[in-house]
């Protein structure tokens, strides 16, 4: 998380807009604590929470993947240079078994943001998220446990997945093994 500074994005926008850590968690529903250590880079959040800040503070989510580049029309991004984003935590501060890398960091006002979604143990928590905009998930590798809208819908190798990302949602592991994903989230 480091390499994109995502917390002092965050906190560059807080302060911008001169609001308390408090003010930032009792709008965003998260803890003034979880705020903190996101804008520490203490913890990397799900990209659904980055979802919630980005919209509060009326940001693209991709903000906080941008280097600091002139805009560009197009964006090569060869596999060495990907960044991954480890230690993704919940807002009550657990492990959700996952980590990401974003496929497009350059690029700024996107439409849509590409992730590489890594499900490597079984979470603890099933808790799910919700946020704006469409998803689509394509399953690499692995078998896929996606609870949509309080149903649980098994996603093997190869299978595909397109909702509107303001339904309640959350992927597993099927099994506890390894699940290799390609994401697309727009706002």
């Amino acid at each position: 998380m480091s390499e994109f500074n995502i917390g002092a994005k965050i906190k560059k926008l807080r302060l911008a807009k001169k609001l308390t850590l408090q003010a930032v968690a009792r709008e965003t529903g998260f803890s003034p604590a979880l705020i903190s250590q996101i804008e520490n880079n203490n913890v990397s959040p799900p990209i659904a929470t980055l979802s919630r800040i980005a919209k509060f503070f009326d940001v693209k989510i991709g903000l906080f993947f941008t280097e600091e580049e002139e805009e560009c029309r197009f964006e090569v991004v060869r596999a060495h240079e990907r960044k991954a984003i480890p230690r993704v935590i919940s807002k009550a501060g657990t492990s959700q078994g996952y980590s990401y890398e974003s496929l497009s960091f350059h690029k700024q006002n996107k439409k849509m943001e590409p992730f590489l979604l890594s499900v490597t143990e079984k979470a603890l928590e099933e808790n799910t998220y919700s946020h704006d905009g469409e998803e689509f998930l394509f399953i690499m590798k692995g078998t896929a446990e996606l609870i949509l809208d309080e149903k649980r819908i098994i996603l093997e190798e190869g299978d595909c997945v397109y909702f509107d990302s303001a339904l309640k949602h959350r992927l597993l592991s099927k099994d506890g093994s390894e699940v290799n994903v390609l994401a697309v989230v727009t706002r």
